[in-house]
């Protein structure tokens, strides 16, 4: 058969129907049968899950469903970096794969063809700097992203942190910091958002990601922001959606230089007085 014979694996993360089929498939590839989806689209889809089957989570915040999992269901939830972006793609089926006991194939080409694709992308923001305020709890897996992109990123804001089930994406953060050659930015939980601004008015990064209500106050004073709720909504999982993720991030940066170079410099401020 074109599956292995392996242990039944349950995804679990509410994502739009594409992203779904696009990570059955990926696992396909490999050989691995995903068993079901929790949401799934009809209740009667939702899939049995007894005591010993593999779980996997494909979003941070779900870290009291991974608990539920493990408590209720006696299921095994895989620790791993989520998959967002071509780098965590590959290192979420990797983790999947040595769990399963199955050997990967053709990830490393896989990513390597998808960053040739989104260079167009990556080279606008490559030496960039990035703050994030801390919103969605997806900050860890976006630095992570980003910084593999060639971003540099000062500090990470985040409401919370589940160092157990964020554990894989921590130490795959520290990892790529160090094959990139950039400090490990300082993570800090529940942040004092007046101290916030007084460090990005100070350091003044290219770019903020910030909840909706610090934005237009920090656009006010001359700094690029992208709100980070978007990316909450929008399909950032898998090899494919790379290219979404970073048509997210450059959007404020292509703007404001196309506004230079209509002359409406006016629009963008370089110094303001605050």
């Amino acid at each position: 058969s074109e599956y292995h014979d392996h242990t039944p694996l349950i995804l679990f993360g509410s994502v739009p129907n594409p992203v779904v089929t696009q990570l059955n498939l990926e696992l396909k590839k490999q050989g691995i049968k995903v068993s079901g989806w929790l949401p799934e689209n009809r209740y009667t889809e939702l899939p049995v899950i007894k005591e010993g089957y593999f779980a996997s989570g494909v979003n941070p915040f779900l870290s009291r469903t991974a608990s539920t999992l493990m408590r209720r269901k006696k299921a095994k939830v895989i620790g791993a970096p989520f998959p967002i972006g071509p780098d965590g793609t590959r290192a979420w089926v990797e983790k999947i794969c040595s769990v399963l006991d199955v050997e990967p194939q053709g990830l490393a080409e896989r990513e390597a063809q998808i960053w040739a694709s989104v260079e167009d992308y990556v080279s606008l923001i490559r030496g960039k700097s990035v703050y994030f305020m801390g919103d969605n709890l997806l900050e860890i897996a976006m630095a992570r992203f980003l910084i593999r992109c060639g971003m540099t990123v000062p500090a990470i804001g985040i409401p919370y942190m589940d160092k157990r089930f964020q554990g894989g994406e921590l130490q795959f953060l520290e990892r790529t910091c160090e094959e990139m050659g950039v400090p490990k930015p300082k993570i800090t939980e529940k942040p004092d958002n007046y101290n916030q601004i007084q460090q990005i008015l100070e350091i003044e990064p290219d770019l903020v990601i910030t909840g909706m209500a610090h934005a237009n106050p920090l656009e006010a004073r001359g700094i690029n922001t992208k709100w980070s709720v978007e990316f909450t909504f929008a399909q950032i999982h898998g090899f494919g959606s790379t290219r979404d993720i970073l048509e997210l991030v450059t959007r404020p940066l292509r703007r404001n230089s196309n506004l230079k170079d209509l002359g409406w410099d006016k629009l963008v401020k370089e110094e303001a007085n605050v």
